[in-house]
């Protein structure tokens, strides 16, 4: 990379000599002057002159990053990296999720392997005390063909190293066993991995697909590294049993003779808790606080790192004044705790004392920069160099401003490098540049420094910020200089990407499910029935009365899972009742009707002549290169269908789906640019002022640095404010306007409208729907909205909506580091001190509004230098904008509110929540709280609280119990996110559909209206909302659970064989059953073949397949018609085995008598795939 390069230039400087010198001594030395980049471009050239490891520590985490991403310039890929802090909570955890320890982990196991040359640290994670290096390093398994490794010894391993054993491997930290198949996802691999056995030696290994389950690739070796920092053994854990008994019974008595009975009892019953954990050899969330009692030998962070590094320290007073300060809260909380009885004193050694650190930086040669000239306490400095750094001044895509500055850089005899963050940019500034007839070439690789010495060049870089070195008569210019925001590019190291909403189909026993024919009833499980002499599987169902429907698996595809809105419990139906027939037609009738109004309406804007916008040019180029995210591939994709209609001559009228923070704003910014730059005005309309003023906000940041006048239209302005932009809006003045209702006023006129972007269309009122449906007939129109829809319902509706799903949430975007928690005064001052110390915002959801004030006064008390805002549904709806306003502008640290902030909010600096008695909210309305924070590439918290002594109802802890599943495994959030959809489906069909989706479930009504779409159409409708195929052979055909051992895994198989239309899918399905399980037995074989037989004789309107007496019968529909010399041709080969018939459509009757089941099957087979061929139909 050439920006390495850039590096040795200061090489020469006498400055920097004197300080390599300098790192020969035995003291530290302070390098004053330089800021952001220029402090990594000091260290970067530090580590190309020395060669020797290197570990730069921060104040605080958001530092740290920034640094990594900077020194990532100056060494090659996978070298350096950072590493956050452990969250240890002193507060009693009863869940957290794991991303954040997921990635310090994959660190860890980089450091222990030797592959970092750099390591960032915030100082958070130097006070840190670790397990011994050794421990770590020989927990490591390393796996390879050949190998001989007993299968309980390798799965008591992955426990050791906190792996967790499972029915299927979906995530990181994950293993299962199935007879000689071994899967697991180790946490440094992108791909779960599945271990063949042959009796105890490794046969094969191949990566596989986490959601598919299907393998793709084999590898020969790899190495599987602790999911868990606490790592303890037998030993371990017995001394840690010792100490905690011992230890805990002395504080104990302490408190009893301090008369604190209450809070000895309370720290008796927690140490009991703990004990008994560790006696069972059992885990808990809350284990790390103990580590001081496993091991008293504990090390630093720089124990496991490289030998001989050398330490930087970045802006060191306030370092340590970050490190005195987060001591003394600490030990002020652990004091506070103690006299409660909720800990022990000996949890204080976790971490290392601010003294410890400062005696530790003495032993050390640190190098400390920092921008000032400041007194380091308690260090001695061999060198103290004053060395001038300065910053760039903005340009943002102002190309004079650029050109002014080069010149006068070029006449000083500058080296100047312009770094971008991607080929695309370089190519683009230099065509830029081109015009402007300066020459700047586009450089990727050099042999030697020289050759850029006073020369001007574009590079790919990625500095946070540019910079200028007088005295080496170097600039560098970066993305944020040049295009006014930085690129961010995917790092080395990223969270796991984005997956895609997906749906939670699998039955569980207890659900309740709908069969297209019969109703709703309640799923009871699998029953293996023999009848007719074989064996075969059954779904029970059990409906009103005690009624019972045994439906056999092949038949599974009438049959789905009922999902209605969270909490709602459907009535089962009557087997052989009238009451589903009629529910069923009803919604049927008004399914039809809207779909053929919705086709009407399509059918209308397609005739009507609309604008045409030009394709894009190089301004439109520029304005979306400025976007600081990658985009989506979903994101992507609606941009192009969303400016390939604004280029169509019809009106656009698009609908963009996707839930809130997934980009949606960005598509619309992009419409409206496209919109101004061919002198069209455009109209944003939102429901509510809060949010005209953060588009307002989102607008002016992105529209800075183009010549666009924006302004808004609502309530907060005043009359005269008003007038001008209603003035402004009808002489063309004004290019966007954004609005609440008020822009559909009388008054209100527009010069050249061309783009109407609607946010949220459902929340307006009747009449200005109507004004909206008024306006949409000859303009573009744009609507938005954050309640996600499911790919089903896109799917019904394609055809009669143009609609863009964004399904994929931004890669990269940080995890919310999510905590089920009980409630402590102490947990709630610290986690908003903690926010606020880093110059962020609070949400507190307490949902109940009578005591909401009571809660903001204990709130005042507890953390008396918080502003907090109160917001609630029952206030005027003035004072409550009022509020909000007051909040995103940064006038209120905190905002105490009840759940109203599920609606839409997009405040990026509010990064911590926390929910008071969590246990009373439903699992979609937590999934959609938790979803406001995190909207950054920081680190956000989320902690739901509950009360631990209070005796929760039988639901409240079922709740509980769902939270922490939804917390630390995420399969909650499939349940959470479908109860969104339907409200999503809701909100775009209206009231009236929403209930038919509640009265039959969601999955039926949409294969209704999907089925109504294509009636309309005249296209081919769902098989199986018609008749099905009845199947009855008598041959035993089934999912054994030997071979399959997991009843919803089984289940899973008969509803993907149920949903078969292609002889494709079910070989699909045959091979991955042998990947994941083994060669399957003779009856899953048999089942397979049934399933095949199925799929072609529906292409042949097969209504019935039955074994009757010793001959199967094969009835065809009436209106399939096949020549009787075919049917000649049938029968030849066929052992006179087949005789015909014809009186109400062909039957086909195959005489089975002496034939084994193998036979059976073959001999139908080659029927269909006889017929198949004799009728072309391969």
């Amino acid at each position: 990379m050439i920006v390495k390069e850039i590096s040795k230039m200061l090489h020469k400087d006498e400055d920097f000599k004197a300080y390599i010198k300098g790192l020969q001594k035995s003291a530290g030395q302070l390098i004053h002057g330089l800021t952001d980049s220029q402090q990594s471009y000091w260290i970067g050239a530090t580590a190309h002159k020395t060669q020797k490891p290197l570990v730069i520590i921060t104040e605080t985490v958001a530092d740290a990053k920034n640094m990594m991403f900077d020194l990532l310039n100056f060494f090659g890929e996978g070298e350096v990296d950072y590493l956050p802090p452990r969250e240890i909570l002193l507060h009693g955890l009863f869940a957290r999720s794991h991303e954040l320890s997921e990635e310090r982990m994959k660190v860890l196991s980089r450091i222990v392997n030797g592959e970092l040359n750099c390591l960032v640290l915030p100082i958070e994670t130097l006070t840190q005390k670790m397990i011994p290096i050794e421990i770590f390093g020989k927990s490591q398994i390393n796996i390879k063909v050949g190998d001989t490794y007993p299968h309980y010894e390798l799965s008591n391993k992955l426990i050791y190293l906190g792996y967790e054993r499972v029915d299927l491997v979906q995530g990181s930290a994950q293993f299962s066993i199935r007879g000689d198949i071994f899967d697991i996802y180790p946490l440094n691999q992108g791909n779960p991995i599945r271990i063949e056995f042959f009796d105890d030696q490794i046969e094969t290994m191949r990566y596989f697909d986490a959601v598919s389950q299907r393998s793709k690739g084999h590898l020969q070796s790899f190495y599987i590294h602790p999911a868990k920092e606490l790592l303890a053994d037998k030993e371990t854990r017995e001394r840690a049993i010792k100490r905690l008994t011992l230890y805990g019974e002395e504080y104990i008595q302490r408190l009893a003779r301090k008369g604190k009975r209450n809070a000895a009892r309370k720290l008796k019953d927690l140490v009991d808790e703990w004990l008994s954990y560790l006696k069972n050899d059992l885990w808990s969330a809350d284990m790390d606080k103990l580590q001081p009692f496993f091991y008293e030998n504990q090390v630093s962070i720089i124990d496991y790192f490289k030998k001989g590094s050398l330490i930087f320290v970045s802006e060191p007073i306030r370092v340590i004044e970050t490190l005195r300060r987060t001591e003394e809260e600490r030990l002020t909380n652990l004091t506070e705790l103690l006299g409660l009885g909720k800990a022990l004193p000996e949890l204080k050694d976790t971490e290392y004392s601010s003294q410890e650190i400062m005696e530790f930086f003495k032993s050390q040669n640190v190098t400390y920069l920092s921008a000032l000239p400041r007194e380091i306490p308690q260090t001695e400095l061999v060198n103290i160099l004053s060395f001038t750094g300065k910053s760039v001044p903005p340009f943002h895509g102002k190309i004079n401003l650029l050109l002014d500055e080069y010149k006068a850089w070029k006449k000083r005899g500058y080296t100047v490098a312009l770094t971008v963050s991607s080929n695309e940019r370089a190519v683009r500034l230099k065509e830029y540049l081109w015009k402007e007839k300066i020459e700047i070439p586009f450089i990727k690789n050099i042999t030697s420094v020289d050759e850029i010495n006073q020369k001007s060049f574009i590079a790919i870089g990625n500095f946070g910020k540019g910079f200028e070195i007088p005295s080496i008569k170097l600039v560098v210019v970066s993305d944020e200089e040049l295009f006014g925001r930085k690129k961010l590019t995917k790092v080395l190291r990223t969270f796991k990407d984005g997956a895609k909403i997906g749906h939670h189909g699998e039955l569980k026993v207890g659900d309740f499910v709908v069969h297209v024919q019969h109703g709703i009833g309640k799923y009871l499980g699998i029953e293996h029935l023999r009848i007719g002499g074989v064996f075969r599987d059954y779904l029970n169902i059990q409906y009103a009365g005690q009624d019972k429907l045994y439906v056999p698996t092949d038949q599974v595809e009438l049959i789905q899972k009922y999902v209605g809105a969270e909490g709602h419990r459907p009535k089962l139906h009557k087997l052989g009742g009238t009451d589903w027939q009629k529910v069923k037609t009803r919604v049927k009738e008004s399914v039809r009707e809207m779909a053929k109004q919705l086709l009407e309406l399509y059918a209308t804007r397609e005739s009507v002549e609309g604008y045409t916008f030009p394709p894009d040019d190089n301004l439109q180029e520029l304005f979306e290169d400025s976007f600081p995210y990658s985009e989506t591939p979903d994101q992507l994709k609606a941009i192009k269908d969303t400016k390939m209609d604004m280029q169509k001559k019809k009106p656009m009228d698009r609908l963009i789906c996707g839930d809130v923070g997934y980009g949606k704003t960005e598509i619309a910014l992009r419409a409206a640019f496209k919109a101004v730059m061919d002198s069209k005005q455009v109209a944003v309309l939102v429901p509510t002022t809060v949010l005209a003023q953060q588009h307002y906000q989102t607008f002016t940041e992105r529209f800075a640095d183009f010549p666009v006048v924006i302004d808004t239209l609502s309530r907060f302005r005043t009359a005269k404010e008003q007038r001008g932009v209603v003035e402004g809006t009808e002489k063309g003045l004004v290019d966007i306007v954004i609005g609440t209702h008020r822009l559909l006023s009388g008054d209100i006129k527009f010069k050249n409208l061309g783009l109407l972007v609607v946010d949220e269309e459902q929340r307006f009122g009747v009449s200005h729907k109507e004004k909206i449906k008024q306006i949409r007939k000859n303009v573009d129109v744009l609507t938005l909205t954050a309640t996600p829809i499911p790919r089903t319902m896109h799917m019904a509706l394609a055809g009669v909506r143009d609609m863009s799903v964004i399904e994929t949430p931004p890669e990269d975007r940080y995890p919310v580091q999510t905590y089920v928690i009980e409630y402590s005064d102490n947990l709630v001052r610290d986690a908003i001190r903690k926010e606020l110390d880093r110059g962020g915002q609070v949400y507190y959801i307490h949902n109940k509004i009578e005591d909401i004030l009571k809660v903001k006064l204990h709130l005042g008390k507890m953390v008396p230098e918080a502003s907090i805002g109160v917001a609630h549904g029952r206030m005027k709806e003035d004072e409550l904008e009022q509020v909000m306003l007051d909040f995103i502008e940064g006038n209120h640290h905190v905002l105490l509110c009840t759940t109203i902030v599920e609606n839409g909010l997009d405040i990026s600096n509010v990064n911590t929540l926390i929910v008071d008695e969590a246990d009373k909210l439903g699992l979609s309305q937590l999934y959609q709280i938790r979803g406001r924070v995190g909207r950054t590439n920081r680190i956000a918290y989320a902690y739901f609280t509950y009360k631990k002594n209070k005796i929760l109802n039988q639901q409240a802890e079922k709740r509980l119990g769902a939270i922490r599943e939804f917390t630390e495994f995420g399969s909650g959030f499939k349940i959470a996110k479908r109860d969104l959809e339907i409200r999503g489906a809701g909100n775009i069909l209206g009231p009236e559909q929403h209930g038919h989706m509640i009265a039959i479930g969601f999955d039926l009504y949409c294969r209704l209206l999907e089925d109504s779409v294509r009636q309309l159409k005249g296209e081919r409708q769902h098989e199986n909302l018609q008749e099905t195929l009845e199947m009855e052979v008598n041959v035993s055909a089934y999912v054994s659970n030997k071979y399959v051992p997991d009843s919803s895994q089984i289940m899973d198989v008969y509803q993907n064989l149920g949903n078969c239309e292609s002889l494709e899918e079910v070989k699909s399905i045959e091979e991955s059953l042998i990947d994941r399980y083994g060669e399957m037995p003779v009856e899953s074989n048999n089942l397979i073949t049934l399933t095949r037989i199925k799929v072609i004789a529906k292409k042949f309107k097969v209504i019935k397949i039955k074994h009757v007496g010793d001959e199967i019968e094969i009835a065809f529909a009436p209106d399939f018609i096949i020549k009787g010399e075919k049917l000649f041709e049938l029968a030849k080969g066929m052992d006179r085995r087949l005789t015909f018939s014809g009186a109400k459509g062909l039957m086909i009757k195959l005489r089975t008598s002496k034939l084994s089941q193998k036979q059976i099957l073959d001999f139908l087979e080659n029927i269909f795939l006889k017929l198949a061929a004799l009728e072309g139909n391969h």
